[in-house]
């Protein structure tokens, strides 16, 4: 089976086997997820073992180095279907032969998601069956429509914040690692009025936000809420050229090597380890409000 697809009260989200991905999304009668093309081919792509891309594109361990492309392999490898009913499944995926020759590390990666009332909520799992400590980072990267509504203006949009982000805000260079520099936040209090031009120089990151919950909203169009635990970084995304139909929400533990970095990973800045027989959670829930 390549798809599962969950209903509830006239919600419905669609998963794919491919990446564990979510690939339609309706709740509350809106159609909030992107639908791919030309433009981005993907929806909601689940980044693992890394976030961003590594110098080079090169993985290293203990004097090996190993080809990782940008925000790892997990999104193109199918998951194995653990459980499924009308309103919830799970999928996972483990290493094997093709996965070690990357990535030398024994893992599971779960994902579950259960769809509510106006939500579906999304809960991800690493366990480490391994006799080291697994180095790993993990992000998630949800497209959402942008206009949330037709006929609403884009530039009508914003997001709402669950706190004041005083910033910093970072951001990365052309060949897609972290530069150094701190910019000034474009957060004004708890909002981020949006606009096409905000992302000709590539994504917003924060990677020490203060908020667990932002609201993507506009007038006269239902409000989106996404709300996280886990994730310490957050990432805002879109293609620039030509204008962009999405807008990418992503919270992250983990981000790209910083520029000039080209380490061991289990060094890396923003990886995290997972102990000897441990599981490591996170989880984000998508609702909508009026």
């Amino acid at each position: 089976m390549d798809f599962q697809t969950l209903e509830r009260n006239g919600s419905r989200a669609v998963i794919a086997r491919q990446g564990a991905e979510l690939t339609a999304l309706h709740l509350g009668g809106s159609d909030l997820l992107w639908d791919a093309g030309p433009l981005w081919p993907r929806r909601a792509p689940l980044l693992f073992p890394v976030v961003g891309a590594l110098a080079g594109d090169t993985l290293r361990h203990q004097g090996a180095a190993y080809s990782m492309p940008k925000h790892g392999f997990a999104r193109d490898r199918a998951f194995d279907w653990q459980e499924g009913s009308a309103t919830a499944c799970a999928l996972a995926l483990r290493d094997d032969d093709r996965t070690r020759a990357a990535y030398p590390f024994p893992f599971v990666l779960t994902v579950r998601y259960t769809l509510e009332t106006a939500a579906l909520r999304m809960d991800l799992a690493l366990h480490n069956p391994g006799p080291a400590p697994l180095p790993a980072s993990l992000g998630l990267h949800p497209a959402f429509r942008w206009p949330l509504a037709p006929g609403v203006p884009k530039a009508a949009h914003r997001l709402v914040f669950e706190t004041d982000e005083p910033g910093p805000l970072r951001r990365i260079d052309a060949g897609g690692l972290l530069t150094p520099i701190l910019h000034p936040t474009l957060i004004q209090g708890r909002e981020l009025p949006l606009r096409e031009g905000l992302f000709i120089e590539d994504a917003l990151l924060f990677l020490e936000p203060c908020s667990r919950r932002v609201r993507f909203e506009a007038p006269g169009a239902p409000s989106l809420v996404l709300t996280w635990e886990g994730f310490p970084h957050l990432g805002i995304w879109t293609k620039p050229d030509p204008a962009p139909a999405f807008l990418c929400i992503e919270p992250w533990e983990g981000y790209a090597s910083p520029a000039g970095w080209d380490g061991e990973i289990s060094d890396k800045p923003g990886s995290f380890l997972v102990e000897p027989g441990a599981t490591r959670q996170w989880s984000l829930t998508v609702s909508v409000e009026d």
